[in-house]
């Protein structure tokens, strides 16, 4: 679970007072943005390298960006254009 704080909340947190935006982020609640990773904690890795940066990670079913799956276990969903750009607010 703090794995978890420390890839989701923790990091919406810091950008909360440069990217308002970021209020909504990081979290699982009424209003919040929805994107979800489904994932199994004992295969997750990495796989990308230097020389290879293209590579998939492992251990990773699904990805759901504002409702819509953007990964699932075929491979990333090319036709799905889900998710807005987070930008600094005045």
């Amino acid at each position: 679970m703090e794995a978890i704080r420390k890839m989701t909340l923790l990091p919406a947190q810091a950008l909360e007072s440069r990217a308002p935006a970021m209020r909504r982020k990081g979290r699982l609640s009424v209003g919040a943005d929805a994107d979800i990773v489904i994932f199994d904690p004992a295969r997750v890795r990495d796989r990308a390298t230097v020389e290879h940066p293209e590579l998939m990670s492992e251990g990773i079913s699904y990805v759901i960006v504002g409702g819509q799956v953007a990964l699932d276990p075929r491979g990333p969903r090319r036709d799905v254009r889900a998710g807005q750009a987070v930008r600094a607010g005045p």
